[in-house]
């Protein structure tokens, strides 16, 4: 358990404290093919209002994308995920209170959603994908999320994992923000991601949420998102059925909930900023007691 450092995001609306709490992002994903929710907001109507009640539950920012990148995934061309965002963002653009990150490898993309309110930028690919990301995040001064993905989605689980998975991350962040102060984006807007789930092992990934202590020095805040991802229900899967090929989708979505409560408290103790997640009322609870762990002075008092 490490103290967290704070930090000042400027945002065109707002600035927020980044280590005085934790901020909880929820995920609105409006793809047919996403791993956990992919079909369930592919229509304007139920986009916005899932949003609105995100916000609802305690969310503090929303973070839209209408790509998927989970395993296997290979992509769309930017008039179909530009035509997914269009409606939805125009319609949050004026009912939602809180501030909407874009969830996108894509420059086009970027500069498009940044002009219809959105206020963050978040990249998955590291900037590996479009360097013009950065570019854009630093003309329009909108804060940036750099993401580590070890490969492209269609084969990220498939390549050969990294030997030492801290030190990967470690390398391919630093060459994410190599790119990114190129391209004029101050240190003050970026946040980093070690990217769980995006090519690596189970174990890695649990390495890496032991390790966050050691990617905070860095100097930068960071971002996790555990949420529902595979290594869990693997996890609970093999723990309820210890055969040679336990079945992650036969894992009861409140059983998911729970282990993903666990690792959004342990990014927390071990220095997370901001947590992605998908089920926000449970995780804001999670985040509120975690928080109170990591500085017993937010509890309420006698």
């Amino acid at each position: 358990m490490i103290p967290r450092r704070k930090f000042r995001l400027k945002l065109r609306s707002r600035t927020l404290i980044l280590g005085q709490r934790t901020l909880v992002m929820g995920v609105l994903n409006v793809t047919p093919d996403s791993f956990s929710d992919g079909g369930n907001f592919l229509s304007q109507e139920k986009a916005v209002q899932h949003a609105l009640q995100m916000e609802r539950d305690g969310a503090d920012l929303i973070d839209v994308g209408a790509e998927s990148t989970r395993p296997g995934s290979l992509g769309i061309s930017a008039e179909e995920e530009w035509s997914r965002l269009a409606p939805v963002l125009a319609a949050l653009r004026t009912r939602l209170k809180i501030p909407i990150s874009i969830d996108t490898r894509k420059g086009e993309i970027a500069a498009k959603a940044i002009e219809s309110g959105a206020e963050l930028i978040n990249d998955v690919s590291g900037l590996k994908h479009d360097p013009r990301v950065a570019e854009i995040s630093s003309h329009a001064r909108v804060p940036l999320i750099l993401m580590h993905m070890r490969g492209e989605p269609q084969t990220m689980q498939q390549k050969p994992f990294a030997r030492d998975a801290l030190k990967d991350v470690s390398h391919g962040l630093r060459a994410s923000l190599s790119i990114a102060r190129k391209a004029g984006v101050a240190n003050s807007q970026i946040i980093l991601d070690p990217g769980i789930g995006f090519g690596k092992s189970y174990a890695q990934n649990y390495e890496l949420l032991a390790q966050l202590p050691q990617l905070a020095k860095l100097g930068f805040p960071l971002l996790v998102g555990t949420s529902r991802k595979s290594f869990i229900a693997k996890t609970l899967a093999h723990d309820a059925n210890p055969a040679p090929s336990p079945n992650p989708a036969g894992i009861a979505e409140e059983t998911k909930i729970w282990g993903t409560a666990a690792t959004v408290t342990a990014s927390i103790l071990h220095g997370a900023h901001i947590v992605r997640v998908h089920d926000v009322a449970q995780m804001v609870s999670v985040a509120r007691i975690a928080d109170c762990i990591l500085n017993p002075r937010l509890a309420p008092k006698n």
